[in-house]
């Protein structure tokens, strides 16, 4: 019964996972086109892909490889930008921390923007489920996302050249974020941390190297906890 359970869950998980697929798949041919452009051969191209698996971190390194910076600013840049996936981490942590080791550990590589904002709903939906079908949920998610990843990566390096500008693949990238956001916007404070986000990194887009994008991170998470503290007190 467990087991047909928790495979219940992967299913559902691959059927939430499918629709991101049609951005994920754009996002990533873009990425390894332009990857190609600036140099990179597709053996790189497919590294760079398959070990960091994070495009927003992807795209700043590339951009900072092609103004020449230096490896210690390209890898700490890149370190930055990701950083929002410490926060995923701690997000999941009440969660899967209790799975075994070699499941945190693949989960540790599939936790990213997609697979988490997918989960995380999903746990916040139904969260006394039991750990093996939040695992699996969450093996569900990345099950369409990561070959497609690999997959347009590949096409992009090979064919990336002859993709007319007019297909704008870049519209990805905005439109993959907002899609994972907005069914997130359900309460006071999940509004109040988008608000505030988008106010702070709007206020410090001057900053460099994306540094801005942290610091906004960092003040959504406090205004969000706090109305979720205001409002379970007036709730009591």
């Amino acid at each position: 019964m467990n087991a047909q359970t928790n495979r219940s869950s992967y299913l559902r998980g691959i059927l939430d996972g499918v629709p991101i697929v049609f951005v994920a798949a754009p996002f990533a041919m873009l990425f390894g086109a332009i990857a190609t452009e600036a140099g990179l051969t597709i053996l790189q191209v497919m590294g760079f892909s398959v070990v960091v698996i994070a495009g927003a971190a992807q795209f700043t390194a590339l951009q900072l490889m092609n103004d020449n910076a230096s490896t210690i600013l390209v890898l700490a840049t890149s370190l930055v930008v990701n950083l929002r996936m410490a926060m995923y981490s701690a997000a999941m942590a009440p969660h899967l921390g209790d799975a075994p080791l070699w499941q945190r550990a693949t989960i540790a590589y599939m936790n990213f923007d997609q697979t988490y904002a997918l989960s995380q709903a999903e746990y916040e939906r139904a969260p006394n489920q039991p750990i093996a079908r939040k695992v699996a949920y969450f093996f569900g998610t990345a099950t369409p996302l990561i070959p497609v990843w690999y997959g347009f990566t590949l096409v992009g390096a090979l064919i990336g050249a002859t993709i007319p500008p007019e297909y704008a693949l870049d519209f990805a990238m905005p439109i993959t974020f907002l899609a994972l956001i907005a069914p997130a916007l359900k309460s006071a404070a999940h509004v109040a941390a988008a608000v505030t986000s988008v106010i702070v990194a709007l206020a410090l887009a001057w900053m460099p190297s994306g540094l801005g994008l942290i610091v906004a991170a960092i003040a959504a998470m406090l205004v969000g906890a706090q109305i979720e503290q205001w409002s379970e007190r007036r709730a009591s």
